[in-house]
C-alpha cells in the first residue's frame, strides 16, 4: 500500500482523466472491485478505456494494484473508499463510460434490504453520470438479490434493461465461482438510460 498506493489513487478532488489516466479516457467507475479480477480483465481488454475500482477492503486493494503493476496497465486506478462518497464528491454529469456492480453485498435479510446498493436514489446517481449511451452493469448469484434489483428497475421511469447478458471480458473468479459451485445461478443486468 505505502509503495503502490501514490501511483494508483485517484485523488479525492472534481474527476479530470486527462489528469488522472494521461489522456482524456471514457472512465469506468467498477463499485465494490474485491480482489481486482473484474478490474483488471476490464484494463487489460480495454486499453482505451480508464478503469476506476472502488474498494473498501486493503488486501483487495493492494493484490489489484499488484497485479496491474505485475501486468504495466497504465489505464488502472483505484479509489480506496466509498464509491457512493467518490460519486457525489468526484464525479460530475455525463463523465462515466459505464459503471460496474459485480456481486454486491445481498444483505440478505429483509430488514436490511435498505442497505443493498441498488436503490432508487443510487439509481439516479449513476444516471445522472453516464454518458448518453452509458450503461451500468450488475451481476449477482443471489436470487432474492436478483428480485430486488428487478423491482428497483421496474419503479425507476428512466431505465431500460437487458437481462442475461454476461459480459465475455468478464472473468469468472470469486463469489461468481463461489455462487455456482453452490449451484446459484448467475443474474446479469445491463441497465441504460431509456432515451
Amino acid at each position: 500500500m505505502d509503495e503502490l498506493l501514490p501511483r494508483y489513487a485517484v485523488p479525492t478532488a472534481p474527476l479530470d482523466p486527462v489528469a488522472v489516466f494521461g489522456a482524456d479516457l471514457p472512465v469506468v467507475l467498477e463499485i465494490g472491485s474485491g480482489y481486482g479480477e473484474s478490474a483488471v480483465a476490464y484494463a487489460q481488454q480495454h486499453p482505451h478505456h480508464g478503469v476506476i475500482a472502488a474498494e473498501v477492503h486493503v488486501p483487495g486493494v493492494a493484490t489489484m494494484m499488484d497485479r496491474a503493476e505485475e501486468e504495466g496497465l497504465d489505464n488502472l486506478r483505484t479509489h480506496r473508499g466509498d464509491a457512493i462518497e467518490y460519486l457525489l464528491e468526484c464525479v460530475g454529469p455525463d463523465q462515466l463510460e459505464a459503471v460496474h456492480l459485480f456481486f454486491p453485498d445481498p444483505w440478505p435479510k429483509a430488514r436490511h434490504a435498505k442497505r443493498r446498493f441498488v436503490q432508487q436514489d443510487t439509481l439516479d446517481m449513476v444516471l445522472y453520470r453516464l454518458r448518453p449511451g452509458g450503461h451500468l452493469l450488475v451481476a449477482t448469484d443471489h436470487a432474492a438479490y436478483a428480485e430486488h434489483v428487478r423491482e428497483q428497475l421496474a419503479a425507476h421511469p428512466d431505465v431500460a434493461v437487458v437481462e442475461g447478458e454476461r459480459p465475455a471480458w468478464r472473468p469468472s473468479a470469486g463469489f461468481e465461482d463461489k455462487g455456482r459451485a453452490a449451484g446459484r445461478e448467475i443474474h446479469e443486468f445491463r441497465i441504460t438510460q431509456r432515451g
